[in-house]
């Protein structure tokens, strides 16, 4: 029977009773369950709302259930309607009716928004963990291979030389947004709701801060109201973890496109690819393509959670119990993603030759001749249309603008002397954009200091 059977005189139907139950769902947040409770039990005891003999009962079987299920000595029970109901009865069977006396002062309501604030918490702790340990393996590579030039594109088209760790450091620094994302977010979440009941709070003398502080709270809600009803944190990580999985889908991208033999500037490890079933020479970049279509789960778990929300009146409604569901994935998700992507990466080789001569074609030192015509003192707007010029010439005598020969440039501009060539060198081209956040080798030696110095290394 329920343990809110009072109220009914027929047993619930089977159909019913699955449809209704959360257990495989909110299972997972056991420890959590237990914790939260251990904690509510000390604080009875500590305000006389129960005996202290009682809460020390309940305290220590707690603890025992708690080490049973870890060490697989006792089975969850998937016929309870949830993860709350299990322990409690559970706790009931071991100790009887004082078990009985673990819910005073509580309700389902408030203690499920403990346990999934918990939850979140933890879980905010991990996929920081792994965003920290893909920023650094950026970092590493981004020093190892500080000199390697290759063309950086808009349109995907080649559009100005640049360094690799340039471009790698772009993706370092979005992460570092989003650890900024998760302590927000983390910040948010800090608040223990328990003590809230139902709804309206209780009638019993409780301590909601001596929870919070055996709890690892930073501090309480403040409207019992909003404990219950609100799942905004949930919400926010959800968005969190989208944003994540965008700048992932993003690079898993850039690296689908680089190892095609159309691009060739970088090479997968053997043991970070797959094969075709039918075409032996194939070697597929599937595990980037896996964490770009996962993406889409995490976008889908983030709208699904608004549009649950979006309509239902306060306080607690039963909608609320697909909370869990849609985000338990989404952080599944990018964990699974963020572990598998930073091993691809690390092992990975990028072809240091291949991305030079691609940088080589597509005039991308096209800027350069106009900045340097302008510096000789050619209005910019001039200068930008003369090179254009140039490059249009260029392409119809199948040359690069540095195999132009000086004599052809003066026939476009007496300004231009044998000084264009240093100019218009690739490795200058990148080496002199010293502008802060630039791609110049100091700017991006700085830019990696910095990251480091934030990362606290």
């Amino acid at each position: 029977m329920k343990m809110w059977a009072g109220r009914f005189s027929k047993e619930e139907n089977k159909e019913v009773n699955d449809f209704n139950a959360s257990i495989h769902i909110d299972s997972r947040m056991y420890k959590e369950d237990i914790t939260g409770s251990m904690a509510h039990a000390f604080m009875l005891g500590k305000c006389g709302i129960i005996g202290e003999n009682d809460a020390d009962l309940i305290i220590k079987t707690l603890e025992e259930i708690l080490n049973d299920l870890e060490n697989d000595k006792l089975e969850i029970n998937y016929e309870a309607e949830d993860i709350h109901m299990f322990v409690e009865e559970e706790l009931t069977k071991r100790i009887g009716d004082t078990g009985k006396k673990l819910h005073t002062a509580r309700s389902r309501n408030d203690q499920v928004a403990l346990d999934f604030r918990m939850y979140c918490k933890n879980s905010i702790v991990e996929i920081k963990g792994l965003v920290k340990s893909l920023i650094e393996t950026i970092l590493e590579i981004s020093k190892v291979n500080i000199d390697l030039i290759m063309p950086g594109y808009t349109h995907l088209q080649r559009a100005q030389p640049i360094l690799l760790s340039h471009q790698l450091l772009a993706y370092a620094n979005m992460l570092m947004r989003d650890l900024d994302r998760l302590n927000d977010c983390y910040k948010r979440t800090d608040y223990m709701p328990l003590g809230a009941a139902a709804l309206a709070g209780t009638t019993h003398n409780i301590d909601r801060f001596m929870v919070a502080d055996k709890l690892g709270f930073n501090n309480v809600t403040l409207n019992s109201i909003d404990s219950v009803s609100d799942r905004d944190f949930a919400v926010e990580l959800a968005s969190a973890i989208s944003l994540i999985m965008m700048h992932l889908s993003r690079f898993s991208e850039e690296i689908i496109l680089w190892c095609s033999w159309e691009f060739k500037f970088m090479e997968l490890d053997d043991s970070f690819a797959t094969g075709s079933s039918i075409m032996p020479q194939k070697k597929n970049p599937d595990i980037a393509e896996l964490v770009r279509g996962k993406t889409g789960r995490a976008y889908g778990n983030l709208m699904a959670l608004l549009t649950m929300l979006k309509g239902i009146p306060l306080a607690y409604n039963k909608d609320m119990q697909e909370d869990k569901e849609l985000l338990f994935d989404s952080i599944d998700t990018v964990k699974v993603c963020l572990s598998i992507f930073t091993p691809m990466l690390k092992t990975s080789t990028f072809l240091k030759d291949n991305m030079y001569n691609a940088a080589k074609k597509g005039f991308i030192n096209a800027t350069d001749l106009a900045d340097y015509l302008a510096k000789k003192g050619m209005p910019f707007r001039d200068a930008y249309k003369l090179t254009g010029s140039i490059v249009l010439d260029s392409i119809k005598n199948n040359v690069t603008l540095d195999e132009i020969k000086l004599e052809k440039y003066k026939e476009y501009s007496n300004l231009i002397s044998e000084d264009v060539y240093e100019a218009i060198d690739l490795k200058n081209c990148a080496a002199k954009r010293l502008s802060f956040g630039g791609t110049g080798k100091d700017m991006v030696l700085k830019q990696i200091k910095l990251i480091e110095e934030e990362l606290g290394k």
